[in-house]
């Protein structure tokens, strides 16, 4: 098996695994992945639109927009005038900020647990790799 091969091989016995262990921690706060992913962005981010949170999670507007309306039912997400009324622009509520502190918590040990023995160097490369083959995915 080629290189390349057994490369993407690994991400994908990777990726239903770590997404299953996350949505299990997830969980325990009655959030899921999509839920995190929106509290991710808002949170590093500040406010979005619907489009910028669905270009990020490479994602459908309509399957962002679902999650967000959910967000906002819980009193996590709310919405912030925009100078174009046809624009909603999403931010994380103070209830969503504190919800987003308290899984920030479970998410880094979680986090910290599946990267014992991986060193912070590989960890950077690993990271500086993976953004080199999304951007050759995405152009």
């Amino acid at each position: 098996m080629k290189t390349s091969q057994k490369f993407f091989h690994q991400l994908l016995m990777l990726y239903r695994p770590f997404e299953n262990k996350l949505n299990f921690h997830l969980a325990e706060h009655q959030l899921h992945r999509a839920q995190w992913s929106i509290f991710h962005y808002l949170s590093n981010n500040g406010p979005a639109t619907l489009v910028e949170l669905s270009h990020y999670l490479y994602v459908e507007k309509p399957t962002v927009t679902r999650t967000i309306n959910r967000l906002e039912e819980l009193g996590y997400v709310g919405q912030v005038p925009s100078n174009d009324k046809r624009e909603k622009r999403i931010h994380l509520t103070e209830l969503g900020k504190k919800v987003f502190t308290d899984v920030r918590v479970t998410i880094d040990q979680f986090e910290n647990d599946i990267l014992i023995g991986v060193s912070e160097h590989e960890q950077l490369e690993a990271i500086r790799i993976m953004g080199i083959i999304r951007n050759h995915i995405i152009k």
